[in-house]
């Protein structure tokens, strides 16, 4: 079973639905749990968010939080996956916001560097950082994965 199909699976029999917020994966996370059958049941759906307009508009970012810590930071990734959470039917909201370069947002924050963070309704949301090298594709390929990566460990909880 691919990984994707494990959070389908886990998603399904806990009878919990998933939205996503992504930016540096413009929908990559989406896509990969769409290819697996009865997705339709637990995937609300994404929003991609890519730039620092989009974050504020549709998932409703504070902007105060991008000026003061950054468009790639825990603050800003924990914001996205609140706001799709809000926005959403659905149960679990899963955020990921990142450089994949190749050049640098004029930030001190470094090409590669992305924040998933999860949150579950009612629940406190969990970030984390991850550190990546490799070409643009490479990058953004691996943070799908790593999205995909989280949502196994939180629905394992």
């Amino acid at each position: 079973m691919s990984d994707a199909a494990t959070v389908i699976s886990r998603l399904a029999a806990a009878s919990q639905t998933l939205v996503l917020a992504e930016s540096c994966t413009a929908g990559l996370v989406a896509d990969l749990l769409a290819q697996v059958p009865g997705a339709s049941q637990v995937f609300w759906g994404a929003y991609v968010s890519y730039t620092v307009a989009a974050k504020i508009a549709m998932l409703g970012v504070d902007e105060g939080i991008i000026r003061r810590y950054g468009a790639v930071s825990r603050e800003t990734a924990c914001a996205m996956a609140q706001g799709a959470l809000q926005r959403s039917g659905a149960d679990i909201a899963v955020a990921v916001t990142g450089l994949a370069g190749p050049e640098g947002d004029g930030t001190p924050v470094p090409v590669g560097t992305l924040w998933i963070a999860t949150v579950l309704r009612g629940r406190e949301e969990q970030a984390k950082v991850f550190h990546y090298t490799g070409s643009r594709q490479e990058v953004r390929s691996a943070a799908a994965r790593a999205v995909i990566q989280e949502l196994i460990c939180r629905l394992s909880l």
